[in-house]
């Protein structure tokens, strides 16, 4: 059978969480899973929180799964991919990163006015009015 380790989406319109997990390859997105292997919650807040059962992942990369891009993003971020190509095991069974993931796009504040222009331009004047 072929597997792939994907990103299957959850939650209501501009609030998505995934779950990753273990499908096989023909079926359809929406379809059966035939493992879990953890949450990526990028909209969460006020952190966005990503959490991996990193000896599970292992365990279906050495046995052959494929990974999307986007599922090796996250598993990338969390380590996972760097013990499958050294070939070591993590000691923490579940990995989790909080933040960090994505950035936050909400309002930024605009900086307070400097005084400095104001100085500058008496500087300005005063050598000016010495020529």
């Amino acid at each position: 059978m072929a597997t792939v380790i994907r990103l299957k989406r959850g939650g209501r319109s501009h609030k998505p969480y995934y779950r990753i997990v273990v499908m096989d390859s023909r079926s359809r997105s929406r379809g059966p899973e035939l493992d879990n292997l953890g949450i990526y919650h990028p909209a969460s807040r006020p952190e966005p929180v990503s959490q991996v059962d990193a000896h599970k992942a292992l365990d279906w990369l050495r046995k052959g799964a494929q990974v999307s891009d986007t599922a090796k993003g996250v598993l990338s971020k969390l380590g996972v991919m760097k013990h499958f190509a050294e070939g070591t095991s993590p000691e923490q069974t579940v990995v989790q990163i909080k933040g960090g993931v994505v950035e936050d796009k909400g309002y930024n504040a605009p900086p307070p006015p400097s005084e400095k222009p104001k100085a500058k331009l008496a500087e300005a004047d005063a050598e000016v009015e010495a020529e």
